[in-house]
Formats: C-alpha cells, sequence, structure tokens
C-alpha cells in the first residue's frame, strides 16, 4: 500500500477588489423612492416586493443605511404633509371619516414598507439607535398629522363635541369615535392622556357639576339618584364601548365626585325624600340604590350611617318613652320586636347585610332599651305571655323564630340579672299553675340562656323543672300508699319546691279549711317519712283549688280559685254573712291579698259568686260580703281571678330593685376577690375597670357600689390600703 501526502487547504483573499458604481446608492434609493410613492398612491399592485427587499438589503450590506433611513424620514414627512393637508381641507362631520380613512391607508402603507426595509429594521436600526420603521411612522403620523396646528384642537373639540351630543341623548357613530381613540391610544398612551383624556375629564366635571345642581332643585331624593345611577352606567358603558379602560376609574370619579360627593349631606337630609324618609316608608330600591352609590365615595356609607343611626335611636327613645306604649308591657315589646325586624329587613334589602350597619343597629337598640329600667320585666312579660297563650297552635320552627327574637333584645339588656329575676317569678308561676304552652319551648329558651349567660344563670331555672317532675312521682307515691285511707276527701296536688330555687317570700301560713288540713297533715307525714332531715312550710299564696258549689235552683258549678279564695269561700258554708275583718281574723290571709281576693269574688261581673254591700270596688273592713245564691254562668266551669302576670306597681317595683341591688352585693364582693387574689396589689380605678368588664355580661355595676364593696371587705380584712398611696389596695392572704 502507498501513502498519499496530506494536503493543507487554506483560503485566500479576493483577488480582484469589487468596484461599486459611484451611483448604486442614489439609483438604488430613486427605486426605493418610487415604490413608497406608488405604495402611497395605492399601486402597489406593481411592485416586486422581493426586488424591492434585496435593494434595501443591499444598501444597508454596502453601508448606505444612514441615507436609506434619512430618505425614508424625508418621503414618509412629505406624505404625511399631503395627508394632514387632505384631512385640514374636510368640512363639517366627514372631518372624523377622512382622518379614520387616512390612519387606515398610512397603517397599511406602513405594513408594506417595514417589510420592504426588514433588514434595515433589523441591522441597521438597533446598532444605530434609530427608531424602528412602525414606530417612525406612528411619531411622524402624531407629529405631522395629529399635531398639526389645524388638525390637533379641531379633533379635541370634535370628539368632546360628540361626547356632548351622546349626553344629551343624541346617537353618534360610536365605531368611528372607537376608531379615533384607538389612534390615539396607538400612538403613545401620553398622547391619549394629553390630547383627549384630560381634556374629556374636566369637560365631563364641568358637565356633572351644572346637572347636579340643576337635578338637586328640581328631583326629590330617589329621583336624584336614579339619575346619578343612570349617568353612572352611562359612562362605563361609554368606556367600554370606545374609550381607553384604564379612563373607566377616572371618569366614574370625577361622576361620583360632582354628583354624589358634592351632594350627599343635602340628599340625605332632604326633607320628605331624604334617608328618614326612605326609612320610614320603606322604600328598598331607594335605600339600595343610595347604599350603591354612597359607598362609591369617601365617607359616603359613614353620613348613612350616622343619620341612620341618629333616626333609629330618636324613634326607639319615643317608643320607649312613651307613657300609653309602657301600659301594654306585650305589645311595647312587640313593636320593639317589630322596629327590630324593619331596620333587619333594610339593611338585608338594602345594604347588602354590611357589617357596619348591623352593628350600628345593635348599638342604637342597646342604647335606647336600657333607657327604661323597666325593659327587662316587659321582655318577660312577653316571654310569659307568648308561653301562656301567644304561641298555642303554633309550628315548632315558628316557636324557635320567637324564642330567637326575644334573645335577640336580652342580649340588649345590661341588667340582664334584672330579667333572671322576673323571669324566674313568671317561669314559676306558669309552672305550678300548669298554663304554659309547651314544656319543650320553656326549656328551649332556657337551653339558650344557658348558651348565653352560662350554667350559674339557669342553674336554678333548671331546678325548678326538677322539682315538677319530683313532685309529680311523688304524688303518685303518697295516692298509691295512702289511697284507701284518704276516702272520698278533697284530692290533694302538692308541689315541693327546693327553697332557693324558686322565687317564693316568705308569707304567713293561712288557716286552711279542716277538710283540707287532714289530708295536709298525711302527705306531711308521708314526705317526711321518705325524706329524713327536711323540713316542709306551706306556700298558701302560691297555690290553687277546684271547688264545687250548689247556687239557687240546684244551678251546680265548678269554681277554679286560688288557695286564699277557696279558703274564703268555704266560710260561707256555715254562716250567710261576713264582713271584710270577720273574713281576715277567720283565714288569717294578709290583708293586701285578702282584699285583691274578695275584689275577684264579688266585684267581677259573671265572676261574682260573692256579694257585696255596699256594692263597690273598693274593698272597706266593714263591708259586708255574702254568698250569692243568683249568680248563673253558662259554663260549668268558672275561673275566678286567674293570676296572670302583670306589671308590677312601683312600689312592688322598688322592692324587687332593692331585692336585685341586694343579690349584686356579693356578686361584686366575689369579682373583687377573684381579681385582686391574682393581682394582689391594684388602684383603685383599675378594680372599678376589671369588676365592671367581668359582670358587664349579667349588669353594669356602679362604680359608687363598688367602691362600697371595696370598703366593706377592707373593714372584714380581705384587702387592705397602701399606707402611702391610698388609692392602691392589697390583698390580704
Amino acid at each position: 500500500m502507498s501513502t498519499q501526502k496530506k494536503r493543507a487547504f487554506q483560503i485566500e483573499a479576493f483577488k480582484h477588489r469589487v468596484v461599486v458604481d459611484p451611483k448604486y446608492a442614489e439609483k438604488t434609493w430613486k427605486v426605493l423612492e418610487h415604490a413608497i410613492h406608488e405604495i402611497y398612491n395605492h399601486n402597489a399592485s406593481g411592485l416586486s416586493f422581493e426586488e424591492l427587499y434585496r435593494n434595501a438589503y443591499n444598501m444597508v450590506l454596502h453601508k448606505f443605511g444612514e441615507k436609506l433611513y434619512t430618505g425614508l424620514v424625508t418621503t414618509m414627512t412629505a406624505h404625511l404633509k399631503e395627508i394632514s393637508q387632505s384631512i385640514e381641507s374636510a368640512q363639517g362631520e366627514i372631518f372624523l371619516d377622512e382622518l379614520n380613512r387616512k390612519w387606515v391607508d398610512h397603517n397599511k402603507a406602513l405594513q408594506m414598507i417595514r417589510d420592504i426595509l426588514m433588514y434595515m429594521d433589523r441591522t441597521f436600526i438597533p446598532s444605530n439607535h434609530k427608531t424602528p420603521v412602525h414606530e417612525l411612522g406612528l411619531n411622524l403620523w402624531r407629529d405631522v398629522v395629529i399635531h398639526s396646528s389645524k388638525t390637533q384642537a379641531r379633533l379635541l373639540d370634535t370628539l368632546l363635541e360628540l361626547v356632548l351630543r351622546e349626553r344629551n341623548g343624541e346617537v353618534i357613530n360610536r365605531g368611528l369615535m372607537r376608531n379615533i381613540i384607538k389612534m390615539l391610544m396607538d400612538l403613545g398612551l401620553p398622547v391619549y392622556q394629553h390630547d383627549f383624556e384630560k381634556h374629556f375629564l374636566d369637560v365631563s366635571a364641568n358637565f356633572y357639576c351644572c346637572e347636579s345642581q340643576k337635578f338637586i332643585e328640581t328631583c326629590d331624593c330617589g329621583d336624584y339618584l336614579k339619575k346619578a345611577e343612570r349617568r353612572l352606567n352611562e359612562e362605563l358603558e361609554r368606556v367600554s364601548h370606545y374609550l381607553d379602560p384604564r379612563s373607566e376609574s377616572k371618569i366614574t370619579n370625577v361622576v361620583e365626585k360632582e354628583m354624589i360627593e358634592s351632594h350627599m349631606h343635602t340628599l340625605v337630609h332632604m326633607e320628605n325624600s331624604g334617608l328618614v324618609s326612605m326609612l320610614v316608608d320603606d322604600k328598598y330600591e331607594d335605600l339600595q340604590r343610595m347604599y350603591n352609590l354612597f359607598r362609591r365615595v369617601p365617607a359616603g356609607l359613614t353620613i348613612v350611617k350616622e343619620v341612620m343611626t341618629s333616626f333609629i335611636r330618636d324613634t326607639g327613645k319615643q317608643l320607649i318613652m312613651d307613657p300609653e306604649r309602657l301600659r301594654d308591657p306585650v305589645d311595647f315589646v312587640q313593636r320593639l320586636l317589630d322596629l327590630k325586624d324593619k331596620y333587619d329587613k333594610v339593611i338585608t334589602m338594602s345594604f347588602n347585610n354590611d357589617k357596619t350597619f348591623q352593628n350600628a343597629l345593635n348599638s342604637s337598640f342597646e342604647y335606647f332599651i336600657n333607657l327604661n329600667a323597666r325593659s327587662p320585666e316587659f321582655i318577660s312579660l312577653f316571654v310569659d305571655d307568648k308561653l301562656r297563650r301567644g304561641l298555642k297552635g303554633v309550628g315548632e320552627e315558628d316557636v324557635e323564630i320567637v324564642l330567637d327574637k326575644v334573645m335577640m333584645l336580652f342580649r340588649y339588656l345590661q341588667e340582664k340579672d334584672v330579667f333572671e329575676k322576673y323571669y324566674k317569678q313568671h317561669l314559676a308561676k306558669r309552672l305550678l299553675s300548669g298554663k304554659t304552652i309547651s314544656d319543650d319551648a320553656e326549656r328551649s329558651l332556657i337551653v339558650k340562656l344557658k348558651t348565653e349567660c352560662g350554667y350559674q344563670f339557669t342553674s336554678k331555672l333548671e331546678g325548678m323543672f326538677t322539682d315538677m317532675k319530683t313532685s309529680h312521682d311523688t304524688m303518685q307515691g303518697f295516692y298509691a300508699g295512702q289511697g284507701t285511707e284518704l276516702g272520698d276527701g278533697p284530692t290533694l296536688s302538692v308541689q315541693v319546691l327546693t327553697t332557693g330555687s324558686w322565687p317564693t317570700q316568705p308569707s304567713p301560713p293561712c288557716n286552711l279549711p279542716q277538710e283540707i288540713l287532714g289530708v295536709c297533715d298525711k302527705f306531711r307525714t308521708y314526705y317526711l317519712g321518705t325524706h329524713n332531715g327536711r323540713r316542709l312550710s306551706w306556700q298558701t299564696n302560691m297555690g290553687t283549688a277546684d271547688l264545687k258549689a250548689t247556687f239557687g235552683k240546684g244551678q251546680k258549678h265548678e269554681l277554679n280559685v286560688s288557695t286564699y279564695q277557696m279558703c274564703v269561700l268555704m266560710l260561707f258554708n256555715n254562716v250567710e254573712q261576713l264582713t271584710c275583718k270577720e273574713i281576715e281574723q277567720a283565714t288569717a290571709i294578709p290583708m293586701s291579698d285578702l282584699r285583691r281576693c274578695l275584689q275577684s269574688l264579688a266585684c267581677v261581673k259573671g265572676k261574682n259568686v260573692l256579694r257585696k254591700e255596699p256594692m263597690s270596688k273598693d274593698i272597706a273592713e266593714d263591708d259586708a260580703f255574702f254568698f250569692n245564691d243568683k249568680f248563673t254562668s253558662k259554663f260549668f266551669k268558672v275561673k275566678i281571678g286567674t293570676v296572670v302576670a302583670q306589671r308590677e306597681s312601683e312600689p312592688e317595683n322598688l322592692e324587687t330593685r332593692q331585692r336585685v341591688e341586694e343579690d349584686r352585693k356579693p356578686q361584686i364582693e366575689a369579682a373583687i376577690v377573684r381579681i385582686m387574689k391574682s393581682r394582689r396589689t391594684l388602684d383603685h380605678n383599675n378594680i372599678v375597670a376589671e369588676v365592671t368588664k367581668q359582670l358587664q355580661s349579667r349588669f353594669l355595676p356602679n362604680p359608687v357600689v363598688i367602691k362600697k364593696r371595696i370598703e366593706s371587705l377592707i373593714e372584714r380584712e380581705f384587702l387592705e390600703r397602701d399606707k402611702v398611696d391610698r388609692k392602691l389596695y392589697r390583698y390580704l392572704a
């Protein structure tokens, strides 16, 4: 095999120098210039774009890029000046049409020119920091056409005139407007903003300032808000059709400022049609419109909320302080609930369930409900009425709705312990008289109270239900064991009440009839025999009895009476006539209770089983009473003086208040001791603040009372004053 010698290849320089025609650049440019003219004159169909591209390519390649670029600027400028003159000469409404048409033509021409000069665009322009062809075309259009002395102002005036005509209800060519506005935006955001948007906003502000002033003088609040809403929607629509989306917030701010913010105080307080009038007349749609418009401006909703709060407080205060309303506690509370329902509906339907409005409504109710010291009593009376008869036949869900509404009012009470006091009294009367419509409803309310205030609040109430159940079982046991011994005597039903759970007041025992005493003694013996270490005391002021009575002509009735009334009536089995004083001596019933008892037996039409001489509503000690033989009733069972909870008289209310104040003392002291035990040392103001915070779920303690309880604890050596700072207290372990 023979080996071949490897040869190295070498690239040598071109031996012949290429000589470029000195007139090459000029000739080539002439060809390109002619092409640009043809393009602008709509004769581009006869051009060879491939050849033109090659020419432009060669010019850049042979370092004639600068000549090509300069020539382009000069040629385009000349054409645009001609276009500008054509646009300026357009008369009337065809001005915008002509401008739009020329703009479209320029864009098409620019596209073709850019394609021809693509190589220059990619190489020469970036390396020499020149403006790209397309951007150059836009800049020249801006400077030569749009910013010409005759076109610039005319264009702005024409655009603003069209907007005004559209605002006045005329139909304009929105497509043309959109094209012209888009042209300004294509020329750059500063062009759009400076040449149009700034002036558009100024003119709009002036327009809406004048229009709103005219509306405010001629329209009521509802109509004004409708017009403002319509204008706002029109501007939003205008932006969506032909303005830059970034203009939306600016033009809406103008409308909001001129039509709403500048007049919101006037609108809210407008006589016979402002916010108060809307609230009174339940104008939910107008209120919703006001809310939606006012929320767009600073402090708009604050004004609405403040005016609404002030009005609700005034309305509630009038209701709370109206002596006529206070005569009927049930109606009084129902009106409160109706008022709450009304404004809840307003907030739900018109104010988008706004939490700030809900809070304002709650604070308003809390304010005026606590202006009346009897609100806790009246709310308890309302519950009593509903659970006695008001909810009879009502579905379970509806019962829950009513109870939830009651709980809502309960939450507003600052003196929840006062409500507890009355509620316990009223619940006791319902349970003992068997007048509650539903144990489930009673227990449901107690569960709600327990959830709201804790176990301590309801423990005694739950104890009352336990006693009722235990008493039922006890009576079954009593009759099962004693049935034969009792014979045909009176039937006894005893409720054994745990002292402390029930709101019983100590009352002197009355003298029961002999027929009753016998069976009572048997029950006492039975009960104490089965329960060691207990003591029974009869609460005769709380019981009821059913009596069989025979009147003239043998007419028989069954009388449902209180224990006191039974004691009185049984006396007339043996005597014809008794004075009030003699009845008191025979029964030992307290005179105040006896007077009420005799009034219900002798002075109530249709229930007068006794006759009184002289006949009057007032009972004197020497008034005489007789059994009324002539009593008639179409009912076999006659209820006399059924005790229904009624509002307390002023002395009774004062007495209840005093009992509440006494009950509060140990609670305040316990709170003070708890706080001092954990803090060890604390100044007076902080103790008051801490005690108030701990107890406000039940009541608002009076700072004066807190101070007295602190003094009492110092006397009993739970606390001591600091020897230097007398306002500082120390806990003594």
